[in-house]
C-alpha cells in the first residue's frame, strides 16, 4: 500500500521551515569583538565657571568708581583669592586622577588604563 500524499505546506509546518522567516538574521562581526588598546584623544569639555560672583562684584565696583583700582582693592583681592583657590583645587583634582564632575574618565586616563591592561590578541 502506498503512503498518502501530503501537501507541501504540511511538510514545511512539521519540519519547522515555516519558522525560518521569523528568525532574526545571523549577524557575523567583520572584526573581532574586543576593545582597542587606545582611544582617540578628545578635547575635554570646559568645566563650570568659578568665581562669577566675585568677578561681578569687582566689575560693579569698578563701574561705580570710574575703574579706579585703589577704591576697589578689597573686591580685587577677594576675586584673586577665589581664582587662586579654584586653580589649586583643579590641580589637586588633576593630580589625583579622579573622575570628572560628570563621572567620566578623560581620554588620557582611559589610554593609561588600557596600557596597563592590554587586550589579549592571541591565544597560547
Amino acid at each position: 500500500m502506498a503512503a498518502p500524499q501530503v501537501p507541501g505546506w504540511v511538510r514545511r509546518w512539521v519540519s519547522g521551515q515555516w519558522r525560518q522567516k521569523k528568525r532574526p538574521p545571523v549577524i557575523r562581526p567583520t572584526r573581532p569583538l574586543a576593545l582597542a588598546n587606545s582611544v582617540a584623544n578628545r578635547r575635554e569639555s570646559p568645566g563650570e565657571a568659578t568665581c562669577i560672583t566675585e568677578m561681578s562684584v569687582m566689575m560693579a565696583c569698578w563701574k561705580q568708581n570710574d575703574f579706579n583700582d585703589a577704591a576697589c582693592a578689597e573686591e580685587i583681592r577677594m576675586f584673586y583669592d577665589c581664582v587662586a583657590k579654584a586653580e589649586k583645587e583643579r590641580k589637586v583634582q588633576n593630580a589625583e586622577g579622579t573622575l570628572s564632575p560628570r563621572g567620566d574618565l578623560t581620554s588620557s586616563q582611559v589610554n593609561k588604563l588600557l596600557r596597563r591592561f592590554p587586550q589579549i590578541t592571541r591565544y597560547i
